[in-house]
């Protein structure tokens, strides 16, 4: 076990499908923030801005960048995160899925709206995690999680965050989006530190509040997967789409495009 976790923090993840783990990235914060700043100067082509017109601050965000933004390349090859992620899961391989940058600027008072990402990706099984971790000093604008959401027996859903509508065409499938303050559910937020870093299940409900505060707030976020990870099909185009990847329904995500990042010896 990684000397950053305790068994307790597994047991919580395993059963909340949220917990906080401290000091994560803290030996990359510097390293992170540079791969921050050259993501926001050389966007790629996921890049958005999630502001409706009229609405003030700057909400950025994008992903799949990690190949080509070395900053990012380093802490993902480098960082606890991979081992941490294994304990975590109970797997004992951890593949890259994607990276994810999240940037709300001061002053942004837009939200990021309740969602399980799980929804929209193209992956099956249940060992599978993504850090989020914050690049500046976070108290009532950190991230948000249900504890307990992963279990639910229909995931929720995914909706596009601008338009506000379906992601996909069957809504039948799906339950509609929560209010989990007003449903008084178990809702996790923690106040962190640069570095400090909130693991989370694909299928846990989350989002956040808009930054009111005077500083920024950013966020590198870094999603994995376990042992038991599968392609599998969606009824419309997938976020990240990863147009082209030749994968058929019950594959393990190929290796070449999502590289084995940690191995446990046996």
């Amino acid at each position: 076990m990684n000397p950053l976790l305790t068994q307790a923090q597994i047991d919580a993840f395993q059963r909340d499908g949220v917990v906080l783990v401290k000091g994560l990235f803290k030996d990359h914060v510097e390293t992170i923030r540079a791969g921050i700043e050259r993501n926001m100067s050389e966007p790629g082509p996921y890049a958005a801005e999630n502001l409706k017109e009229g609405e003030g601050g700057r909400f950025f965000d994008d992903y799949c960048n990690w190949t080509r933004i070395p900053e990012f390349e380093e802490v993902i090859r480098n960082s606890p995160a991979a081992e941490v992620a294994a304990d975590l899961m109970g797997s004992n391989q951890v593949q890259v899925f994607h990276d994810h940058v999240l940037v709300k600027e001061p002053g942004t008072s837009k939200a990021t709206p309740w969602h399980q990402d799980g929804p929209y990706y193209f992956v099956d099984g249940i060992q599978n995690v993504s850090f989020w971790s914050p690049m500046d000093p976070v108290k009532g604008n950190s991230l948000r999680c249900v504890a307990g959401s992963h279990a639910w027996e229909k995931p929720v859903l995914p909706t596009r965050w601008l338009a506000e509508t379906s992601f996909y065409p069957d809504d039948e499938k799906y339950m509609s989006v929560p209010d989990p303050d007003a449903e008084g559910m178990d809702v996790k937020e923690w106040e962190m530190e640069p570095g400090d870093a909130v693991a989370f299940n694909y299928h846990t409900l989350h989002g956040a509040r808009g930054n009111t505060t005077e500083n920024r707030r950013r966020a590198f976020s870094l999603r994995l997967v376990g042992d038991d990870a599968r392609y599998v099909e969606r009824p419309g185009p997938t976020s990240p789409p990863f147009p082209g990847h030749g994968m058929a329904p019950g594959q393990k995500l190929r290796e070449d495009w999502f590289p084995t990042i940690f191995q446990r010896l046996s």
